[in-house]
């Protein structure tokens, strides 16, 4: 058991990482799978967008393929980076023409996504992605760590 929150924080942060990812990629592929094959309630409510359609077929296929790789932590930073950049695109191309902040101009899934994405690209999937499973896919998921030091440590000048 950990002796301090912080302890306990740390220890819990492969599971969070993992959790969040599973879930953002859920979600994003579902959104996906609704628009594409008008499960779930459809595309707006209802039906589905006709194949090829710029932009929304396009959107809807990165939101289905990009959102289930994240969610299996395959190709996580790559998928990630471009389901980021498609939510950037929809808020600025869609919902920005109509207002200035998200609140006002109903972007706000789109500017969650586009971070939350943003997030898992640059976090990596965590150890708990199939990416692990992969030749060399333990040294692909997560950056190089820093040597975890104690608060009381002072940091070495240099």
């Amino acid at each position: 058991m950990p002796a301090t929150p912080r302890a306990a924080a740390e220890a819990a942060r492969p599971l969070v990482l993992a959790a969040f990812r599973v879930v953002i990629g859920l979600l994003f592929a579902c959104h996906g799978a609704a628009t594409l094959f008008g499960v779930l309630g459809g595309a707006k409510g209802g039906g589905t967008i006709p194949v090829g359609q710029w932009p929304g077929w396009w959107a809807a296929l990165i939101q289905l393929v990009g959102g289930s790789l994240v969610l299996l932590g395959l190709g996580t930073r790559s998928a990630a980076l471009l389901c980021s950049g498609s939510m950037a695109y929809a808020y600025f191309t869609v919902h920005q023409e109509h207002a200035l902040l998200p609140l006002q101009n109903g972007g706000e899934p789109s500017v969650l996504f586009c971070w939350a994405f943003l997030a898992i690209a640059v976090l990596g999937a965590g150890p708990y992605a199939l990416d692990r499973l992969l030749p060399g896919g333990a040294a692909t998921t997560e950056p190089a760590a820093e040597p975890a030091r104690s608060e009381t440590q002072p940091a070495s000048a240099g």
